[in-house]
């Protein structure tokens, strides 16, 4: 009698949504929300996910991060160094989302679901400047070159479908290999042409000014994050409301503005002639940057010197303005520079300064694009970029978004649009470009450093700025990787509750 009392007890109690020792999750939202934690699956590269000198860093991580604030969940990222692993994990759940810059396939969406599209990116052929050129598809097939690409990527399928119309083409398909890794591959000439996302090329040239663009293979395509297909389609649901909310409200357009605003032109010459002063220049004056930044990235401060002085302490143009940060006569003195050609005060009162344009630029712009507004105003006047902005809310755009106002300053040139403004013509098309400038340099020498550097210690653990990063074996599609999780670090240097 007792075990019959018992075995009704229990079967009561496996029918009771109160048992919650025996329920089971009914869908992966509510298995995030019931775990407290949002597991991404992601690549190690410059654009979705890396760790640098701030801690964790890129496009999708900070999507990733917004969308587990959302959820009211902690964010782990689990960084994988090709692409062959992540499907599988998505499929084992052993990640929650993929959020990798990759792009919708049929084949893709046959066995998961996407999430609407963040940006758009076209496929291009790669081959080093100099070097012979394939001009179309056909040339390909030519087979004067070797041609190798990532295994299972949108590359390789759009290479299957021109196979079909040139067979001879062919190539090497790799899956121990990422698009990134490739392109230095044919930056230094060890590989003669790849298949990369547009938007990877153009923030490679950054540090690699040889790799060029041979053609098109295809027309812009959508990226997206992936999840599982399920019966419940709850955090499918969610990432679509998530994704028109930050659409709507402009932060997905300044997210993509901060990581890839900058490099809608490219100057080759410029970018090599760049590139070697950060190896022959930088390193006479990167101390003073780092000991007068103060609240600023070094590295910002030394892109706002070569803009201004190419990191020449003696620099002196015919308007008056000299030194290594180019200071006129009443700014050094308003900034406490007795002598603007040496080097340490004109950092230092450099520094100063953009601090105080800063200062001036109003609050309702977010904190990280106010330095644009600042650098715009150091150039072409403050009146000038408000402005700019003024313009820019007149027509309909967002005038505390650097992307908006950037398309309006140009504008202050043309009579029909600079007579209704309070300060008048302005050369706002310099400012742009100056503006532009200082941000590619600054992507520069953090693409130079990330690519020099080893933020991980032997023991798999970085500590950047009181955040510690703590490196997870873990296993996806029988490939030892690493899984990432960041923790806040105290005082006393162990892991905060």
């Amino acid at each position: 009698m007792r075990f019959k009392t018992l075995l009704l007890v229990t079967l009561a109690c496996l029918g009771l949504s109160g048992c919650k020792w025996q329920s089971q999750p009914q869908d992966d939202l509510e298995r995030i929300r019931e775990s407290g934690v949002l597991r991404v699956g992601t690549l190690n590269n410059q654009l979705s996910y890396y760790i640098g000198s701030d801690g964790p860093t890129g496009l999708d991580y900070e999507l990733a991060q917004r969308f587990a604030k959302k959820l009211g969940v902690k964010l782990e990222m689990q960084p994988m160094f090709t692409l062959s692993g992540l499907f599988p994990a998505l499929k084992r759940h052993d990640v929650d989302i993929i959020a990798a810059g990759l792009t919708i396939t049929p084949d893709r969406i046959e066995a998961f679901k996407a999430a609407p599209a963040y940006y758009f990116a076209s496929q291009v052929v790669v081959y080093k400047k100099g070097n012979w050129r394939p001009r179309k598809p056909s040339d390909l097939a030519l087979n004067k070159g070797s041609l190798k690409i990532v295994k299972g990527s949108s590359h390789e399928k759009r290479l299957l479908q021109l196979k079909e119309l040139y067979p001879d083409l062919a190539w090497e398909a790799s899956d121990d290999t990422d698009s990134d890794e490739l392109l230095r591959l044919v930056a230094t000439g060890e590989l003669d042409f790849t298949v990369a996302d547009s938007v990877d090329v153009a923030l490679l040239q950054r540090i690699h000014p040889d790799i060029a663009i041979a053609m098109e293979l295809t027309e812009d395509e959508p990226i997206a994050w992936f999840v599982n297909q399920s019966p419940n389609d709850s955090l499918y649901a969610l990432l679509i409301e998530f994704f028109g909310d930050i659409q709507q409200s402009g932060e997905l357009a300044n997210l993509e503005e901060k990581y890839f605003g900058h490099v809608d032109s490219f100057d080759y010459v410029d970018t090599r002639a760049f590139l070697r002063a950060i190896e022959k220049k930088l390193p006479r004056w990167e101390a003073l940057f780092k000991q007068y930044s103060n609240e600023f990235d070094w590295r910002l401060l030394a892109a706002l010197s070569y803009q201004e002085s190419h990191w020449n302490p003696r620099a002196v143009s015919p308007t008056g303005v000299r030194g290594m940060m180019m200071l006129t006569l009443p700014t050094a003195k308003s900034v406490g520079v007795n002598n603007r050609l040496d080097p340490e005060q004109s950092i230092r009162g450099g520094s100063a300064y953009l601090r105080k344009m800063i200062a001036r630029v109003p609050d309702s712009i977010e904190e990280h694009e106010k330095v644009w507004f600042a650098l715009a105003s150091y150039n072409v006047g403050f009146g000038h970029m408000m402005d700019a902005r003024r313009l820019t809310k007149k027509q309909g755009g967002n005038p505390d978004a650097w992307s908006d106002v950037k398309q309006r300053l140009p504008l202050l040139r043309q009579r029909k649009y600079y007579s209704q403004t309070r300060y008048g013509y302005a050369r706002g098309d310099e400012a742009l470009n100056y503006v532009e400038n200082i941000r590619r340099y600054y992507q520069s020498i953090i693409g130079y450093e990330q690519a020099h550097s080893q933020p991980v210690n032997d023991e798999g653990v970085a500590n950047v700025d009181g955040l510690q990063i703590i490196q997870a074996p873990q296993k996806q599609a029988g490939v030892l990787s690493e899984g990432v999780a960041a923790e806040p670090v105290s005082s006393n240097g162990k892991p905060a509750q």
